[in-house]
Order: C-alpha cells, then sequence, then structure tokens
C-alpha cells in the first residue's frame, strides 16, 4: 500500500480563478539542499519558499504529497492507480490536477493516465524538472508555474485543456503522444507524431485546433491494468532462442515489438514462425516503429507483408510508452481477443491517428 500525506490547502485568494490539486510523487523538481549539503525531497512549504511567485497567480492551490517521495524509476502500476484514485475522488472539487513526476517515466505515467480515466474535461497536467528547484539555472520555476496556470486556465467558464498532457521546457503536448528524448538539455520532451498543444511565451499560445474539444461528460477510472507484457525490441543479430524466449513465454498475454522504420521485421522463416506460434497460444501481439516520427504500415515492403495474415496489430503512429500502457489497459479490460484487437486499433484518447 502506498501512504499519502494528508491534503494541504494553499487558499491565497478569495475569488481565484481556479482551483488546483496538485499530487507530488517525487522527481528532481521537488528536491532542496538539506543542513549538510545533499540533495533532498522537499515538502510544498520549501517549494513555495523558492518560487514565491505561485501566490501571484490568482490559482488556489491544495497538494497532496506521496508519503515517501519516489523516484520516477520506480514506478508502478500501483503508482498509476493510485494517481487515478486520487484525481477521481477529488474530481468535483478542483478546475484542474497538476502531477510533480520525475521525467524518466513521466510518458509512461502520462500514457496509463489517459487510459485509466475516461470521460475527462478538466486539465491534466504533468510536469517535472531537469535539475532540482534549489538549483540557480533549474528550469523548475518555469515549469511548475505555467503548469499551474494551463490547469486553471478557462475560456468562457470552461476548461481549455480536458486531457492529460506534458508540459515541459515551454510546451505543452498531447501525454500519450509524448516521448522523453533529452537528458542533458531542457527540452526533454516532444511529440512527433501530434502537433504541440501549447507553447507558452509572454502569454501562453494555444493551438486550438489540435486541442480536445470540452465535452459535458463524468469521468470514470478503469484501475486495473494487466502487466503481463514484454516488449521485444528488433536488432540485427536477434537469435531466435531469445526470441523464442520473449515470443513463447507461457507468461506472457500482450508482446509489443520494435520494428524497423515503418513496421519492417526480419522475413526469416524462423521469425515468423515464431510470431505465428504465438499468436496461435492466444497472444496479443503489437507491432511500433522504433523511429520517433512516422507510422508502422503493414505491406508497404515484403518484410512486413506477412504480420496482417499472423495477425500481428499495426500499431500505426503509436509511442512505445503508449503502446505499453494500452497494451496493459486493453488485456485487462478484455477477454476477448477479437474485441481486444479492435480497441488496440482504434484511437480511443488520441493516441493514434
Amino acid at each position: 500500500m502506498i501512504d499519502v500525506k494528508p491534503i494541504e490547502h494553499f487558499d491565497f485568494h478569495k475569488s481565484p480563478k481556479g482551483r488546483v490539486l496538485t499530487i507530488y510523487t517525487g522527481g528532481t523538481l521537488g528536491m532542496d539542499f538539506n543542513d549538510s549539503g545533499s540533495l533532498v525531497p522537499c515538502g510544498f512549504e520549501q517549494i513555495l519558499e523558492r518560487v514565491p511567485v505561485l501566490k501571484e497567480l490568482q490559482v488556489n492551490i491544495s497538494v497532496i504529497s506521496f508519503q515517501e517521495p519516489i523516484d520516477s524509476s520506480n514506478v508502478h502500476i500501483e503508482h498509476w492507480q493510485l494517481l487515478a484514485s486520487l484525481i477521481y475522488d477529488h474530481y468535483d472539487q478542483f478546475d484542474g490536477f497538476l502531477i510533480l513526476h520525475g521525467t524518466d517515466t513521466m510518458a509512461y505515467s502520462a500514457s496509463a493516465l489517459s487510459f485509466m480515466l475516461e470521460g475527462v474535461n478538466k486539465p491534466i497536467i504533468f510536469t517535472g524538472a531537469q535539475l532540482p528547484i534549489a538549483s540557480p539555472r533549474s528550469d523548475a520555476t518555469e515549469n511548475l508555474v505555467t503548469s499551474l496556470e494551463i490547469a486553471a486556465d478557462k475560456k468562457n467558464g470552461k476548461p481549455i485543456i480536458t486531457e492529460v498532457c506534458i508540459f515541459f521546457n515551454h510546451v505543452l503536448l498531447r501525454g500519450n503522444r509524448a516521448k522523453k528524448v533529452e537528458s542533458q538539455h531542457f527540452d526533454a520532451f516532444e511529440s512527433e507524431n501530434y502537433p504541440i498543444l501549447a507553447e507558452a511565451g509572454i502569454s501562453i499560445d494555444y493551438q486550438w485546433s489540435y486541442l480536445k474539444p470540452y465535452a459535458k461528460d463524468f469521468v470514470r477510472v478503469n484501475p486495473e491494468m494487466d502487466n503481463n507484457v514484454v516488449v521485444l525490441k528488433l536488432f540485427p543479430g536477434l537469435n531466435k532462442i531469445t526470441a523464442a524466449s520473449i515470443l513463447l513465454a507461457d507468461a506472457v498475454k500482450g508482446v509489443i515489438i520494435e520494428s524497423y522504420g515503418s513496421g519492417n521485421v526480419p522475413n526469416e522463416k524462423w521469425f515468423l514462425d515464431l510470431l505465428r506460434e504465438s499468436a496461435k497460444m492466444g497472444k496479443l501481439i503489437l507491432n511500433v516503429s522504433q523511429c520517433n516520427g512516422g507510422r508502422v504500415m503493414h505491406g508497404k515492403y515484403e518484410t512486413s507483408s506477412e504480420l496482417d495474415k499472423i495477425g500481428v496489430v499495426s500499431g500505426h503512429d503509436l509511442t512505445s510508452e503508449a503502446a505499453t500502457a494500452k497494451m496493459m489497459y486493453v488485456l485487462a479490460r478484455f477477454s476477448n481477443l477479437r474485441d481486444a484487437k479492435k480497441c488496440l486499433r482504434t484511437p480511443i484518447r488520441g493516441e493514434m491517428n
């Protein structure tokens, strides 16, 4: 069981433009120096001391913190379930939600929440930082301040953003389209297959034609995820024994193949036979590209022409992160293979074209 601290309320204004629930999971952003000079996770009070401008945003902030902040490399399904539950339980009380999260698995978590939460019509924004908030050159302040503004932003009384997103380094991205691509620079995330949703400069410039329209709805939570999933990244020299140990493993229910280019795989007989055997065992096989941009197109080249016949599902332009989260969601939701394949092929949260 994952413990959280009691909710804290920072009601800076009598008539705020919005109320935002911030969930602090851990990560680089919320770190400060202790008395011995070491970086350690800090509380939101220390963040306020570092970023006093938060009080000037006309936004009232409430905070729920993990009792033990985690490195995002240690994120599990249970953390996603907790985040979904916290948002669901507080959904009617707030105008938007902000999740402070480590960058390494942020795209996985944003993708997972996009599938677990159905009917979302409020902003759920993930952000973090490449440098701790205590660092003089930290990107944490900009990411935090602008994320809170976006989470509270409305037009004609309705939220502008109505989905799960990542805000980082001046740009807002659809969460299940984003991918971490940089560890040394501030532009850590990109969305090659879907345009940015907003860019923050002197003002926040929303790209209205790419935003998910507001719809009157009620949120539902689908917390179950099946993690009997494996990712097989193809590489020259992959041998039969290794491939078989992955594709034919009894515990595996879903296989995500990271293929070459536009969905190409080796057309050697042994590899295609393994795929056939895996499919006959009832495993769900999804093909996504190793490329950050572009899409899977079965049959464009001879090396992918057999995949549809075998029963491999084309992931089109899904990221590997979104494919992993969607596979877990689909396996937990559908017991019928035909229905599962149909869901994988179908855009359900704007995750693919």
